[in-house]
């Protein structure tokens, strides 16, 4: 995918719909929301329902005495657990790809564009593997649900969310929206995971023939359908992204055929401590977050089935605590991104650290007591937002400071390393939950799983935060990146023209060919219908002129209200001070 004269991302077709020099909306909710809630849905729902979907449909005929034997059991630890050598490895080489891709498009987009293909496809292979009759030696069962779990978490998944995971960091150099960015690529996330703990169990209840009686042709319908989604979903979050921070060189020719070796970006990286900070960070967050979605459906069903919460399997009881934990997720949405911005993503992490620990402590203290699971679980959950939405930004902060010490950024390398973390922990979660728990056989295994190993996940992280403070370097970061990159023009003859100005520029040319083009179409309209091009053309100029009075009188509005009132607050400040000396002398006098 190297770029050339005939590069296949130089043709409109494949050109991104986001033109602004600036983060706005439909960049934000196509490209950071809706494009990566479509693109991650199935490994939200796999990782909630994958392994029961293994232990309880897709190998239940062979259940004595509800449990299942040892070889399918061994298969179930040793499948995840194996399977994540491999999937390391596919991180690692789809973050390589990404750094050596120098595309019109970008380093990250097109390998988004490939993965939407490969995600729909894997998705639905997982579900289309034939259950065995329950008396002949499953090998063959086993067999294709290995080769397919290895197609989605080796192959698809890694090249999709290393890319994905890579946007943030090279989609601004504005500090602010890119941590707005990251909010919303995160609740994305957040989101299907929520999809796979509140709706998706209904969906398995009413059309899917529940967990005692299984319909396997309608887990395959329902996943085909998932695959369709997931492939136009990623498709569209391809078109509404821009990568701004790989458009910054890439018209410097020194620096834009520059190849960094994994060597170098590895010297880069280990030596940086913020960098080990937030990587052992994410690791522990991540590990305790997969232990947890893993655990709760067997916890539910050991602490709460046959109570008039849990009905008859504990899914009531499920389905009630996943609210819980999802609605203060999505509340902290409004006001992490704004808090951040004031006092920093810092601050704001750890304070969220300290309170999901807190959380997690009430979760346990009697796990059987519904009540106290359930604030448990949402002081938890609101505690982890913060890091939940902010770490693709921190993680941005430490990739702008480590360019701005080395002079070349490890975006690939970095990327793929967190991806590699992310998938990973699914599966060698879910083989060590396995093996300690027998399959979700273990109650008291089910009860650490769920709650005590993402609480004292927590506790470690609040230790972290206290030594994270790269955020009071970028601006010094930014000085230094823009040096280099001047003198790196400079020496090679080009002429110099900062980003900012050189994306307002390019935004004013897409305005401008974007109005020839609306001409063009509205002078064929008129000779097509008979019109007056310049009346038709003066009514559309009048129409945009008034527009734009609305809007400037609207900001004039807003301005002289602002200034209205600060005179009234200086008052009454001013009227307080005054009855407070009155107040004063009044008691002096009494």
């Amino acid at each position: 995918m190297t770029e050339n004269k005939k590069s296949l991302f130089e043709k409109p077709l494949l050109s991104t719909k986001v033109k602004s020099a600036n983060v706005k909306l439909p960049e934000m909710l196509f490209g950071y929301f809706i494009g990566p809630f479509g693109a991650l849905l199935a490994s939200g729902l796999f990782t909630s329902f994958l392994n029961r979907y293994w232990t309880d449909i897709l190998f239940a005929n062979y259940k004595v005495g509800g449990e299942l034997p040892s070889s399918i059991n061994l298969f179930l630890t040793l499948l995840p657990l194996l399977s994540a050598i491999l999937i390391v490895a596919g991180n690692l080489i789809a973050g390589q790809l990404i750094e050596r891709t120098k595309t019109r498009a970008g380093k990250a987009r097109p390998w988004i564009l490939l993965s939407s293909v490969l995600l729909g496809v894997a998705c639905i292979v997982m579900f289309i593997v034939p259950m065995g009759n329950g008396t002949d030696t499953p090998v063959l069962t086993m067999a294709l649900t290995a080769i397919a779990y290895n197609l989605y978490y080796s192959i698809a998944y890694p090249l999709y969310n290393t890319a994905n995971s890579t946007l943030i960091p090279v989609s601004t150099r504005n500090s602010n929206q890119r941590g707005l960015l990251a909010s919303f690529a995160n609740f994305a996330a957040v989101g299907v995971m929520g999809a796979g703990g509140m709706v998706f169990p209904m969906i398995i209840s009413w059309f899917l023939g529940g967990w005692e009686t299984p319909n396997k042709d309608a887990w395959t319908i329902a996943f085909v359908a998932i695959g369709v989604v997931t492939f136009l979903f990623t498709v569209l979050q391809y078109y509404f992204t821009r990568e701004r921070v790989t458009e910054e060189s890439m018209h410097i020719k020194t620096v834009s055929k520059e190849k960094i070796s994994v060597k170098k970006q590895l010297k880069a990286v280990a030596s940086d401590k913020f960098w080990w900070i937030i990587i052992i960070f994410y690791l522990l967050f991540q590990f305790g977050g997969m232990f947890k979605n893993l655990s709760i459906t067997y916890f539910c069903s050991d602490q709460f089935s046959g109570t008039a919460i849990g009905g008859e399997d504990g899914s009531g009881a499920m389905a009630i605590i996943n609210i819980l934990g999802a609605v203060p997720m999505a509340v902290a949405m409004a006001f992490i991104w704004p808090l951040s911005a004031k006092f920093g993503k810092r601050i704001v992490v750890l304070i969220g650290c300290v309170t999901a620990t807190v959380g997690g402590v009430i979760a346990g203290i009697i796990p059987d007591n519904f009540y106290l699971v359930a604030v448990g679980v949402a002081l938890k959950s609101l505690g982890s937002a913060p890091a939940c939405y902010m770490i693709l930004a921190m993680i941005a902060d430490v990739l702008d400071h480590i360019e701005a010490k080395r002079g070349y950024r490890c975006d690939g390398l970095t990327m793929s390393i967190y991806s590699s973390l992310m998938a990973a922990s699914t599966p060698i979660a879910t083989g060590i939950f396995n093996a300690i728990s027998g399959g979700g056989a273990n109650a008291t295994a089910n009860t650490i799983s769920y709650i005590w190993i993402e609480t004292a996940a927590y506790g470690i992280c609040t230790v972290l935060m206290i030594f994270f403070f790269v955020e009071k370097f970028l601006k010094t970061d930014r000085q230094a990146i823009l040096e280099r990159q001047k003198a790196a023009a400079i020496a090679s003859g080009e002429v110099w023209i900062e980003p900012e100005e050189r994306l307002r520029l390019e935004e004013e040319e897409s305005n401008r060919l974007a109005d020839e083009a609306r001409k063009a179409e509205l002078e064929a309209k008129c000779k097509k219908k008979g019109l007056n091009f310049e009346e038709e053309e003066a009514k559309y100029q009048a129409k945009i002129a008034e527009k734009r009075r609305i809007a400037e009188e609207k900001k004039q509005a807003k301005s002289a209200k602002k200034k209205n009132k600060q005179p009234a607050d200086d008052n009454v400040a001013e009227n307080s001070e005054t009855s407070e000396e009155s107040d004063g002398q009044g008691d002096s006098e009494k």
